[in-house]
């Protein structure tokens, strides 16, 4: 399994990015896939999910009306489209897939600031 996140970067509060994950080792299209991320201090915390098939998605209160998730399966790849962008989403961005919820990529680093 490998998970290569990318997109991440400096944004000021209000802000947008999309976070990109490609993966390899597996087949995607099969498995559900994750973003989570972690501050500095706190917890992983799950942040958006979506289903291996009809991409049914699910989001953490903190990032709903806000953040999309979405897949392309052609290409193995899921996204995050990060809108509106707050301080308090200043963290390192994970996607995990359900293939294998044990592994975790680098991941990639979001900082939202003025």
């Amino acid at each position: 399994v490998q998970l290569v996140e990318s997109g991440g970067g400096l944004v000021q509060p209000g802000g947008s990015l999309r976070l990109s994950c490609v993966a390899s080792g597996f087949t995607f299209s099969s498995y559900a896939m994750r973003w989570y991320r972690q501050a500095p201090g706190k917890e992983r915390e799950l942040v958006a999910s979506i289903t291996r098939s009809f991409d049914i998605t699910r989001y953490a209160e903190s990032v709903k009306g806000r953040f999309t998730i979405s897949r392309d399966n052609a290409k193995n790849t899921v996204y995050l489209q990060m809108n509106s962008l707050k301080f308090e989403d200043t963290a390192r961005y994970y996607c995990n897939a359900n293939y294998d919820p044990t592994y975790w990529g680098q991941g990639i680093q979001v900082i939202v600031s003025a």
